[in-house]
């Protein structure tokens, strides 16, 4: 079976660091470090991915490449009497991850576009890029789009706010299929409650 061009770079991109895609890496880092924090590109980085998550090369959908910074939540060391177990510095987990945050810029730098996905392109020590597919709902190529005029409906404003992108649907637990009788999203806190 003849392979296509997509099935190359996919899996050249599957592991980075074994593949020539590390020293691509290497030169692009550095000139992206000097780059603004949200960069409209002409074209993704990725074409295999992110024609998998949506992408089209028409008028109307744009690609943003953000820079976002790593680590957990960097909170100050409480000052006054405690053991360090207790200083709540430690093994704090943020509710969102870098991913819906890099959506949420990208949304906030281009109003009138919605976000429809974003993939991961690169990181170093101090940094993560991802690469956000953008679309405007308004635009006739979109509209007259079979696969993408559901954007043009209201009901889909803020996607990247409202965590209905496919990184803000597993960063609110809608991809976890219960085990048995367990429940989990939308309501995990009051389906634990209910038997007290």
């Amino acid at each position: 079976m003849v392979r296509s061009m997509y099935s190359y770079v996919r899996e050249a991109w599957q592991n980075p660091a074994k593949s020539p895609v590390k020293a691509l890496l290497w030169d692009r880092l550095q000139v992206w470090r000097k780059e603004p924090a949200v960069l409209r590109i002409r074209r993704p980085t990725r074409i295999d991915r992110a024609r998998t998550l949506g992408y089209k090369a028409k008028q109307g959908i744009a690609v943003a490449r953000v820079k976002v910074r790593r680590g957990g939540r960097r909170t100050s060391r409480y000052v006054r009497a405690r053991r360090s177990k207790r200083m709540g510095v430690n093994r704090l987990t943020m509710g969102k991850s870098i991913q819906r945050i890099a959506e949420e810029r990208a949304s906030r730098r281009f109003p009138n576009m919605e976000v429809l996905n974003s993939y991961w392109v690169g990181e170093d020590g101090k940094q993560k890029w991802y690469e956000v597919i953008l679309i405007d709902p308004h635009h006739p190529s979109v509209k007259n789009d079979p696969h993408l005029a559901w954007v043009s409906n209201p009901t889909h404003r803020g996607r990247a706010e409202r965590g209905k992108t496919s990184a803000g649907m597993k960063g609110r637990g809608m991809r976890h299929k219960g085990r048995g009788t367990e429940k989990t999203r939308p309501s995990i806190r009051s389906h634990a409650n209910q038997g007290k």
